[in-house]
């Protein structure tokens, strides 16, 4: 990663989040051995310009990871570009389309990766929801829909084949509203892991499900059919500022996938102090310069003694 020639206000603020990063206690990542891995909600990226600043902070941030999956993308890719030149030309990225209705918000999903440690196998795609005929027209129509199609990829880390899914649940019209799309994304996972031609059954789950708290309905909903948070991770209350809102999710099948570590949390760029990285600024504007959420982590051991082995068995 190359931050090239910055202002004096950009290096102190460099300094200071790179303070705050220390604090994350991040494993370093070991090639073909360990990787990093990371959802993040970025508010709004690429709706509007973001300051040259917060351009060198998501990219200082994104470089403590291997693979990010990144929601809240939105149609301008620019300032993604802007990042991906910093963090320079082994840094690569994936991403979905998006719909231009207010429902799908213009929103894309991203996988960014640092292709030393992580590599494209191929497969990206849209998740579809179960369709039935209708009687009357004979077409094919889905029962139910996510107002923004979750985003799958195929990935390959040292001997660790899987795929990421990520998803941004609906925000609006309250809880009860997100139950029946969690319910659906669960649902269509579980057929789906039943597939005799899959890619694979390794689905690394993440994304921003809009779930307040593991005690309630919604992570019910979306655990119902068999997915689970890695140990690390239990106990994390939340991935927003004031972290009391699991609003971000990192999942897996247990059955399938155990190479998940002993290490993950949050990584704290805000420290309830937005003015040491934006001087003068409120926190409102803080959050669309960096964001309202936190990224959320895990260190993946990609060469564990009988993953390999286990992968083979499920194809």
């Amino acid at each position: 990663m190359y931050h090239g020639p910055i202002s004096k206000e950009i290096a102190n603020g460099l300094k200071t989040l790179r303070k705050r990063i220390n604090k994350a206690k991040i494993p370093a990542s070991s090639l073909d051995e360990t990787i990093n891995l990371a959802t993040w909600n970025i508010r709004e990226f690429g709706r509007r310009p973001r300051e040259e600043a917060a351009i060198h902070y998501i990219a200082e941030i994104m470089n403590q990871f291997d693979f990010i999956a990144v929601t809240e993308l939105r149609d301008n890719l620019s300032d993604l570009k802007r990042v991906l030149k910093i963090l320079g030309p082994y840094w690569k990225a994936v991403f979905s389309d998006y719909i231009a209705d207010p429902g799908g918000n213009r929103e894309r999903v991203a996988y960014v990766y640092d292709k030393r440690a992580v590599v494209f196998t191929g497969l990206a795609a849209e998740a579809d929801a179960r369709r039935v005929k209708d009687r009357e027209t004979g077409e094919y129509l889905p029962e139910q829909s996510w107002w923004r199609k979750p985003f799958m990829a195929s990935f390959r880390a040292g001997s660790f084949d899987f795929v990421g899914l990520t998803a941004h649940i609906r925000w609006g019209s309250g809880d009860a509203a997100r139950i029946a799309p969690l319910e659906l994304l669960a649902k269509w996972l579980s057929a789906r892991v039943n597939e005799e031609h899959l890619v694979d059954k390794d689905f690394i789950v993440m994304g921003d499900f809009n779930i307040p708290s593991e005690d309630d309905e919604l992570f019910a909903a979306i655990t119902s059919e068999g997915l689970r948070i890695p140990d690390a991770l239990r106990g994390i209350t939340g991935s927003n500022l004031a972290q009391n809102k699991r609003y971000d999710q990192i999942l897996h099948y247990p059955r399938f996938t155990k190479c998940f570590s002993n290490r993950g949390g949050v990584l704290d760029f805000y420290a309830d102090d937005q003015e040491a990285l934006f001087p003068g600024m409120e926190l409102r504007d803080f959050t669309y310069q960096l964001s309202d959420h936190l990224p959320l982590w895990i260190h993946v051991n990609t060469r564990p003694a009988n993953e390999q082995l286990d992968q083979i068995l499920n194809q």
